[in-house]
């Protein structure tokens, strides 16, 4: 069988790398054909080469690939070609390693059964243990990834062999807005009841909206005593979302508050 790519047309492989990769997307959808139409096995590969690229966010050297996707480095090599004549932008230099940029996506490939059980698992659990905008936010990307599924495997998504409780806290809290305020690092002003009752006033800077079952948490800064805070979810009286924003990167704070919390935790297993 002759390589899909061999068989393109020039017209097909010009214009910007959205529109090549949009191209060679219709193109192997109209033929059938997997990447590369030698096998399958070789595609699976191409996707998995992607996929461990993408986990990585700057440069990863070759040996590291090669370890991680299983194949020898010169293979590597072969494959990275491939993938830079489909259109991935992948920068590559010795003694750097590759770097892909984002902008690329690959023609839809098949699940194995854990992985499409996986997804089913994470979806219930964030469907019964969010809240409706994020559950239906999973349901509709759920639906997305059936719409490009064969038939056969699209059955495998009404899988019942894993079931998730759903999550009875009671809040009124809004975690749209919540998120919202996440991802803007804007300061959010509570009143806030600890567990013998008392109630406070806070000013908060929210860097992470935590789902620990039973509860639901927002770790911030709090203003009022000049630390990391974990506010429960259910224990916040009443909520308004500020138009200040925090100074500090909410990334930077996130790490910041992470070696906090492993410290604890080593101390406390330590004990």
């Amino acid at each position: 069988m002759v390589p899909f790519y061999t068989v393109l047309s020039s017209s097909t492989l010009q214009g910007s790398r959205a529109d090549r990769g949009d191209r060679i997307r219709s193109h192997v959808q109209r033929k059938g054909a997997c990447f590369d139409g030698l096998s399958v096995s070789r595609s699976q590969r191409l996707f998995d080469l992607m996929q461990v690229l993408r986990r990585h966010r700057g440069a990863v050297s070759g040996e590291v690939l090669a370890q991680e996707t299983g194949v020898s480095l010169r293979t590597l090599r072969r494959d990275v070609a491939t993938l830079q004549a489909m259109g991935a932008d992948i920068d590559g230099a010795p003694g750097v390693g590759y770097l892909l940029r984002p902008g690329f996506l690959l023609p839809p490939l098949s699940f194995t059964e854990e992985e499409l059980q996986a997804l089913v698992a994470g979806v219930q659990w964030v469907s019964r243990q969010t809240d409706n905008a994020l559950a239906r936010a999973a349901q509709n990307a759920l639906a997305k990834i059936g719409a490009v599924l064969s038939s056969e495997m699209r059955e495998a998504l009404s899988d019942d062999t894993l079931y998730v409780g759903r999550n009875n806290v009671n809040s009124t809290l809004d975690l749209t807005r919540v998120r919202q305020a996440l991802r803007e690092q804007r300061k959010m002003h509570i009143t806030y009841e600890d567990h013998n009752g008392v109630s406070s006033e806070r000013t908060i800077w929210p860097i992470v909206l935590g789902f620990v079952e039973p509860w639901r948490y927002i770790a911030a800064w709090c203003e009022l005593r000049e630390e990391f805070r974990l506010f429960r979810v259910d224990r916040i009286v009443e909520a308004t979302f500020l138009e200040d924003r925090y100074s500090r990167s909410r990334r930077q704070l996130v790490k910041e508050w992470r070696a906090l919390e492993d410290s604890r935790q080593v101390r406390q297993g330590s004990i």
